[in-house]
């Protein structure tokens, strides 16, 4: 059996690679690493499928979209799924677990996948209503560079290639700050150190989508990376198109918009548009969609007799909608529930208000409400991740759940989709900057927020409930954290309007969604997401001056509830003591087989943390129990020490003396001399097994053995005799 590869020369397969596959690439040098486009190679079926390379990191992205829309589908809604998958292999794992193989998508995976969605998905041609997939896949992780970023270019190549109706490309990339300077794509180990990680993607013309994490930095600082992080990725967007004019397939073509959509709009316009507008004057949530439901069916039901009319009735009403709300907004400055574009809606906030909580708020901003529940634990209830870079342990969790009853509507209940994954990344990005370290406060921390009701920008309230709820569990942030979502009215003509705390329905027929949170020194986190091409560095700017006015105004309204955090963690949460000890007392410590530490944690009822440094958490739920277990430890570990006096117990009576257990498992002879202060005949005349005692170290002999006196110390007291005696002949 010979191997064909071993007799092919290197030009033969060249030659039969130039054959069988048409290949394009470009490449370039970004932050100071070569970043590389190719296709035609692999996943040719696709209707575009790129790898691209950036430093040894690798990702793969094929797309694929349905050559007809839906039938019937009465709505403009692009059918987009988007799907970003890290393969074990990638960085020469096995996956963890029984199966041994990659199962569902991670919280990590969901994340990218929505970081992939949110710029991509403005960029549809408008009327395109085909079901698109677009599929990311990292085959190589060279544990420098982070494949999320190398897998929104390729989504953006692969899409700008394939023909499909898509107004990019878009560029990607992640910027840090240290020192102040700006980083360009910072390398795993520089992010360590930097006070920034934020992801900013956009077009040639402007900025799309940003995602960050900041340590409180101020927002001319927050902009300023955003500016440089769109400057930076320009070369990107420049190469991609460079590939397309070599190789993108034909543009589809879109059918031209039905006659029936202006007709319909205008027939709509006269006869609803009044009522519609009277409606969106009702300040009251429920009222106010019931009454435009009403609105909607009686629009349908008049052209339901037209087929082609009827197919395009539900599209018209939402722009429709879109226009009145819109143009009201733009043309009056005063919004839904009247209020002007600065103005925080009314805020109520409580806390303490779980009785076995650790910690509980509940923050309600408007017709937005969270309940946040704060719960400590030990390092035994640490998250284990399993990534790509290694396994790792996560002391902080915060989750966010939105069940159906908070919009008023009835839905499946289940484990957490991919808006509440990301919604609780967001919130914890902005509270884990605050966290005091490990050494500061050595407990696991898990926030948990409820909404309880829903119009507008529930993430930005959990920030603050959870704030609330972890300085009501007594854990030292450094500063409160408040969150505010900031909207967007933008027209051809110029117009526009930055609004301050928008509701849902704003959110829903706006541009933009632009969330800033941090403290009132500066910004803990800042997501934007557009729903236009692309926006202004100027409007970005109102935005951030707008959201620092309304975050401050916020945070004023929470210290009025809680303005710092509680002395101490509730009665209810366990008590963690820390203590250190000698490396090489480890194993005394845990014994053989673990039978120590088990007898300990068993008699205390402690949950016991013993690091490989020799520090050892005890976690109890009374102080009695842990100091027990800490003394316990402490004889273990201890060494007796001439002249200390300690508490003891008579284990074994001979004729000469008695064995005194003390220091945990030590034991010392005390001589019959040395048990009371006049002479005794027998041992057990003054002490017997079982007893308990008060002993000196008189002495350690040479081969380990200990010395103790008895009639050297009070017996009630415990009072040092002999030092008292030196005292009076001193005196």
């Amino acid at each position: 059996m010979t191997t064909r590869s071993s007799e092919r020369s290197e030009e033969e397969g060249e030659k039969e690679e130039m054959s069988m596959f048409k290949v394009f690439r470009k490449e370039i040098e970004w932050g100071g690493r070569p970043l590389s486009i190719e296709t035609g190679k692999i996943g040719r079926q696709a209707d575009a499928s790129v790898i691209v390379r950036y430093g040894e990191t690798v990702v793969h992205c094929a797309v694929c979209a349905a050559k007809t829309a839906p039938e019937g589908s009465e709505e403009d809604f692009l059918p987009l799924t988007v799907n970003y998958q890290e393969k074990a292999y990638a960085a020469g794992r096995i996956p963890g677990g029984f199966f041994r193989r990659e199962g569902r998508p991670a919280e990590h995976e969901i994340l990218v996948s929505r970081l992939i969605d949110r710029p991509i998905r403005p960029l549809f041609a408008k009327g395109y209503c085909n079901d698109t997939q677009v599929t990311c896949t990292t085959l190589s992780h060279d544990m420098e560079n982070d494949p999320d970023i190398v897998a929104m270019i390729s989504a953006s190549a692969a899409l700008t290639l394939s023909g499909l109706p898509f107004l990019g490309p878009i560029g990607a990339a992640r910027v840090g700050y240290r020192d102040g300077e700006y980083l360009l794509n910072p390398t795993l180990a520089d992010r360590e150190t930097s006070q920034l990680d934020l992801v900013v993607a956009g077009t040639s013309q402007g900025v799309l989508m940003v995602e960050s994490e900041a340590g409180e930095l101020t927002e001319e600082v927050m902009l300023g990376a955003v500016t440089f992080g769109h400057e930076q990725m320009q070369p990107v967007i420049d190469m991609i198109i460079a590939l397309a004019e070599e190789c993108a397939k034909e543009p589809w073509v879109l059918p031209s918009p039905a006659p029936e959509l202006q007709i319909v709009h205008d027939k709509f316009m006269k006869d609803f548009g009044d009522d519609l507008r009277a409606a969106y004057k009702i300040t009251d949530k429920l009222e106010r969609q019931n009454k435009v439901a009403e609105i909607r069916d009686a629009a349908k039901a008049s052209v339901a007799e037209n087929e082609a009319e009827a197919a395009v009735a539900a599209r018209v009403f939402h722009a429709l909608e879109a226009e009145i709300v819109r143009g009201a907004i733009l043309d009056t400055g005063i919004r839904i529930d009247g209020r002007d574009t600065k103005t925080v809606r009314p805020i109520s906030a409580e806390v303490g208000i779980l009785p076995r909580a650790h910690g509980s708020a509940l923050f309600t901003r408007g017709e937005t409400q969270a309940l946040v529940v704060t719960t400590l634990g030990t390092e035994q209830d640490e998250q284990i991740v399993d990534a790509l870079t290694g396994e790792y342990r996560q002391p902080f969790m915060l989750h966010y759940n939105f069940p159906p009853f908070s919009v008023g509507e009835t839905g499946r209940i289940g484990s957490p989709g991919r808006r509440e994954i990301g919604h609780g990344k967001l919130a914890w990005r902005a509270i884990h900057p605050m966290l005091p370290s490990k050494e500061e406060f050595p407990y696991s921390i898990r926030v948990v927020s409820e909404i309880m009701e829903s119009n507008g920008s529930s993430s930005m309230a959990t920030v603050c409930g959870s704030c609330l709820s972890l300085m009501d569990a007594g854990v030292p942030m450094k500063h409160p954290v408040a969150g505010i979502a900031m909207g967007l009215i933008k027209e051809d003509d110029g117009r526009f309007a930055v609004l301050t705390d928008i509701l849902g329905d704003e959110d829903h027929l706006g541009d933009m969604d632009f969330k800033v949170a941090g403290t009132e020194n500066g910004v803990t986190s800042l997501q934007m997401d557009i729903k236009i091409t692309s926006i202004t560095k100027e409007i970005m700017e109102i935005a951030l001056k707008q959201a620092k006015e309304g975050r401050l105004h916020i945070l004023g309204k929470m210290a009025e509830a809680l303005a710092a955090p509680r002395e101490s963690v509730s009665e209810n949460a366990p008590r963690i003591t820390t203590m250190q000890i000698n490396k090489d007392k480890i194993r005394d410590v845990i014994g053989t087989g673990g039978k120590v530490i088990r007898e300990i944690t068993e008699k205390t009822g402690c949950k016991i943390d013993i690091g490989e440094d020799g520090v050892i958490k005890i976690a109890s739920f009374s102080q009695e129990a842990g100091e027990a277990a800490r003394q316990w430890i402490l004889g273990i570990v201890s060494e007796p020490e001439v002249g200390q006096i300690y508490d003891g117990k008579v284990v074994k009576v001979v004729e000469f003396g008695a064995f005194v257990n003390f220091l945990g498992a030590k034991d010392g002879l005390v001589h019959i001399s040395e048990i009371a202060p006049q002479r005794i005949a027998k041992v057990t005349d003054v002490i017997n097994e079982g007893d308990h005692v008060k002993v000196k170290c008189i002495g350690i002999d040479n081969r380990g053995k200990v010395k103790l006196s008895m009639k050297r110390v009070n017996q009630e007291t415990g009072e040092d005799l002999e030092a008292k005696t030196e005292e009076q002949v001193d005196a």
